[in-house]
């Protein structure tokens, strides 16, 4: 017994240490503000100072390793937590403004709605505009997922609708710099801020769908009216705070797959916890046995007629995008949550 006790407690030991220590070389390689050589001698430093701790505690030397590597891992940590998010920057343009929205009775103002025209992803017309919505309106909410590299990851946006005919789409991004890309590995070690854009469906669905080539998946969420609002007032809670405070945006942690928390929690449900919540890809699946979706239908059939590449590559960047990629499609009962 104290045989089996010692194995598990020495294999514990060297499972944090290693974690510690890829974590913390990892951080020093992506965030230590020092040239890229500079960067990787801390974070290869680092990762010897582990392997030097592993080879002492299994040769019973420990004390005086593990000593270093806490203080060692003590200064890294000090330093992470003093990493703040900036607040302005050379943004790349599709993010360079962070909408805000107030409300006043029934009417919602939105400042900084996207409304892009994309011929590529390096050549389009920008515009941002100030839009007011009549919340009474508010008629419907929609599930996009995107999908670019396969179907374990995709991006998840949401969409209002009301009854002239309007969308307006939410979605959670990556605040990127001008020239930067989206990197799942960098953006776990505070590499960027957060971004919450609300653009026309023409703009932020279009240019997945026509410029880019991706798999975008539409899906009606089972929503009564007032929860529709709840929601949609509470993501512009949500843009005036970040647009206060920036926050940094995580690939695990605060993410795009904050919106489906968001919707059950709004609904009134829980949030277990469920791989589908980081392979995020899945996620249609998971809004299903949730109740978020239409459960009247099996959801291989609401994968099958969720595809709308095809219809947005027809209606190109027009005025009735949002109506020609819904046309056809098939009527949800209403809604019971």
């Amino acid at each position: 017994m104290r045989r089996a006790f010692h194995f598990l407690a020495l294999t514990g030991v060297f499972i944090v240490i290693l974690l510690v220590s890829a974590w913390s070389s990892l951080a020093l390689w992506y965030r230590l503000p020092l040239p890229l050589p500079a960067r990787a001698v801390f974070a290869a430093l680092f990762a010897a100072l582990g392997v030097w701790t592993i080879v002492s505690v299994i040769r019973h030397r420990w004390r005086a390793p593990t000593g270093v590597f806490s203080v060692a891992f003590a200064i890294v940590l000090s330093w992470w937590f003093t990493l703040a998010p900036p607040a302005v920057g050379d943004w790349s343009p599709d993010v360079a403004r962070q909408v805000t929205g107030t409300i006043s009775g029934d009417t919602l103002t939105l400042n900084g709605v996207r409304d892009f025209t994309w011929r590529s992803d390096t050549d389009y017309t920008e515009n941002w505009k100030t839009k007011t919505y009549d919340l009474k309106t508010l008629t419907s909410v929609d599930l996009f997922m995107s999908y670019w590299s396969g179907p374990l990851m995709g991006h998840m946006l949401v969409s209002f609708g009301f009854s002239n005919g309007e969308h307006v789409a939410w979605s959670v991004e990556v605040r990127r710099k001008r020239g930067g890309a989206f990197s799942p590995i960098a953006d776990l070690f505070k590499s960027n801020p957060l971004v919450i854009v609300a653009a026309e469906e023409r703009d932020i669905i279009g240019v997945r769908t026509i410029v880019r080539g991706e798999d975008v998946q539409l899906y009606r969420v089972n929503v009564l009216p007032q929860t529709a609002r709840n929601l949609l007032v509470a993501y512009v809670e949500d843009a005036n705070k970040l647009s206060r405070q920036p926050q940094w945006y995580n690939s695990l942690m605060t993410n795009c797959t904050t919106a489906v928390v968001a919707i059950v929690r709004t609904l009134g449900g829980t949030v277990p916890l469920d791989w589908r919540l980081y392979v995020n890809g899945y996620l249609p699946e998971y809004a299903y046995d949730q109740g978020i979706l239409d459960t009247g239908s099996p959801m291989a059939v609401l994968r099958k007629q969720s595809h709308i590449a095809e219809k947005a590559k027809a209606a190109g960047m027009s005025e009735d995008f949002s109506e020609a990629i819904r046309r056809d499609r098939v009527t949800e009962p209403p809604a019971t949550n």
